[in-house]
């Protein structure tokens, strides 16, 4: 059975510009990559877990901020390595530089023997659409430009 995610992507307006927040992947492989690189905030769930309130969960472990608001369901997209992604858009603001998220454990350097703890999300930032789109992992793409039709009035869908 295929992996399935649920995030949060989080929007708001500056100087009559829409801003995208997404977040980088923490960790050493992640760690000098940029363009093509960040992401929603998401995780993974199990089948009897609700999608909304993972997406919910994991927005708040990644960022340690709390979304609020109307939230709007996008199109779930299959991603090239067969997970499916199932996100929610919600207006808000937050202080992208004071995110404090949660941690995992690897073994690093490889075959060292050692485990080392590392940041789930090393940093995130709110992006103009054109950054955002060049920044963000190319099959999360598709969210943005929903996003984008939604506040448009674009509901041909």
């Amino acid at each position: 059975m295929a992996k399935k995610s649920a995030g949060l992507l989080m929007y708001r307006w500056r100087n009559d510009e829409l801003e995208v927040m997404l977040v980088h992947p923490g960790g050493p492989f992640w760690a000098k990559k940029d363009i093509g690189s960040w992401s929603i905030p998401k995780g993974e769930y199990a089948h009897e877990e609700e999608p909304f309130e993972v997406a919910k969960r994991e927005f708040e472990e990644e960022t340690g901020f709390k979304a609020e608001g109307e939230f709007v369901a996008l199109t779930p997209i299959k991603q090239p390595s067969g997970k499916l992604i199932t996100v929610w858009a919600v207006e808000g603001d937050c202080d992208a530089s004071k995110i404090k998220s949660n941690t995992f454990t690897m073994e690093w350097p490889p075959r060292s023997g050692k485990q080392q703890e590392f940041p789930e999300v090393d940093r995130a930032g709110w992006f103009t659409i054109a950054v955002a789109k060049e920044k963000i992992l190319k099959g999360q793409i598709g969210f943005i430009d929903e996003l984008c039709q939604i506040l448009a009035g674009d509901t041909s869908q």
